[in-house]
């Protein structure tokens, strides 16, 4: 193991799994944003497409919520993804002061390019694994995940 010096770490440290979650997070992160950037895009558009796809139309602010982004972020995502023709941003029928945020073909054209895109970087990230140990890992990501989620509330409004 190395530090991004090409240092060893002291080995105590190599042994705790926060440093271990945190050093594989940054790799993680990398491979994910260098991913997406080759086909022009980012991480917010395929958590905000790939939300709409599942939920469907809904408010700015819902889809924050459920794709975990801070509404000011959402905000200057969408942007992007409507000038880019990917969402459509609608009045809310219901409440004008609100809009409704809709994929559209292209859309979802992109989002199978950005899931296509993951499919790899989730290959080039868990390569050492095998599907077995792939699965166990995401099993035990995710039940950690659940714990930490439900012992601390939210702290985005």
């Amino acid at each position: 193991m190395r530090t991004p010096t090409g240092d060893s770490p002291p080995e105590r440290l190599t042994r705790l799994p926060s440093w271990l979650l945190t050093q594989t997070a940054r790799h993680a992160h990398r491979l994910v944003s260098d991913g997406f950037a080759d086909i022009g895009s980012r991480g917010y558009h395929y958590r905000l497409l790939l939300t709409l796809d599942e939920v469907g139309p809904t408010s700015q602010a819902d889809l924050g919520r459920r794709s975990g982004i801070h509404l000011s972020d959402v905000v200057a995502a969408i942007n992007d993804l409507a000038a880019r023709q990917f969402v459509e941003r609608s009045p809310d029928p219901a409440d004008r002061r609100r809009n409704v945020i809709t994929l559209t073909p292209t859309g979802r054209r992109q989002l199978r390019r950005l899931e296509q895109r993951v499919d790899q970087i989730q290959d080039d990230l868990l390569a050492p694994l095998d599907p077995a140990e792939r699965d166990q890992l995401t099993r035990l990501l995710s039940r950690l995940l659940d714990h930490h989620e439900r012992s601390d509330p939210p702290t985005d409004a």
